[in-house]
This record gives C-alpha cells, structure tokens and sequence, in this order.
C-alpha cells in the first residue's frame, strides 16, 4: 500500500511540475515576443524566453528554503536543462558535443539570474532593460523593445507574487499579458 501511495504522490508532483514548466513555456513561445517585440526567433532567442520566464518563476520561489515549493522548483529547472539537453540533440549536436554546450548554456542561465535578479531587487528598469539588451540581442546596436521587455518583467514579478503557494502547489501559474511596444521610440 506504501509503494501505490509513494507512486501516486510521485506521478502528481510530476504532473504539477509539467504543468508549471508547460506555462513558462507557452508563456516563452508567445509570438508577440518574436514578432511585435523582435526577440530572435532562433533556438538562442528561444532559449532566452524561457530562461527568463524561468527566471521569474525561480524569483518568485526564492527565500523558500524547504517544503514543497523548493522541491518543485528544483524539478522545474531539472526539466527545464533535461529539455535543453533534448533540444541539443534535436538540432543534431553529437553525443560528445552536448555536455560543452550544456556547460555553456548553464552558465549563461545562471549569469542572467543573478543580473535579473540584481536589477529586480535593486527596482532598477535600466540595469534589467540592459541585461535583457545584453543578453537577447547583443549582436543590435539598438533595440528599443528592451525597455518595453523590463517593463513586463517588472509586471510579471508582481503578478506572480500575488499567486498563492497553494496555487503554485497545484501547478497553476499565470503570467501577464504582453502590452503593446512602442516602436516610434
């Protein structure tokens, strides 16, 4: 009777990691950010939405220094490297490729969450639109959707702090509406 509880209990705390980490997915693939917002459509552009979604999700959940929410935030960013890790190998990188990449990968994701998390707690828009700048698209010498990006996470922060823990223990999480992007700017 211990190991069919043990196996429920396992089969829905992986149920509500899925769906944790399904909205900060759906939240990362919204095509406003690609196409009103000009984030790179490419794996790297892919890879920063998500990560930043991730982020936010990880910002929320910090100070959460035991129970459920730090469990489920751990399994969260394990399924979030282990997609990374598959996405890798989707684009045909070999076996002996994927763990340099992964390396890289993991230290850029690291990097950022420190840089956004810095900008966050310090209420700095500039630092975050310029990390953001940075970090999505450093090859423009101009891009003004930055501001408008740091703007929603600002928003993204709040709206995800108002989520109860009971909610995020369901697995239900809700991320802002993307606002329209001033291109005159």
């Amino acid at each position: 009777m211990l190991k069919w509880l043990s196996g429920v209990r396992r089969r829905n705390r992986s149920q509500i990691v899925d769906s944790l980490y399904g909205e900060i997915v759906a939240a990362a693939r919204r095509p406003r950010l690609y196409a009103d917002w000009q984030v790179p459509d490419t794996p790297l552009g892919r890879f920063e939405m998500v990560s930043l979604h991730l982020f936010l999700f990880l910002h929320r959940l910090r100070g959460e220094n035991a129970g459920a929410l730090r469990e489920i935030s751990q399994e969260v960013t394990d399924l979030f490297f282990r997609e990374v890790d598959h996405s890798l190998r989707e684009l045909g990188i070999g076996d002996l490729g994927v763990p340099k990449r992964m390396k890289k990968l993991a230290r850029m994701f690291y990097g950022r969450l420190n840089a956004y998390g810095q900008a966050l707690d310090s209420v700095d828009r500039n630092a975050l639109a310029d990390a953001l700048r940075r970090n999505i698209a450093p090859e423009r010498t101009v891009w003004n959707e930055a501001e408008a990006l740091a703007a929603y996470v600002f928003d993204a922060q709040e709206s995800l702090a108002a989520l109860a823990d009971e909610d995020l223990l369901s697995g239900k999480l809700r991320f802002p509406p993307l606002q329209e992007v001033d291109h005159a700017q």
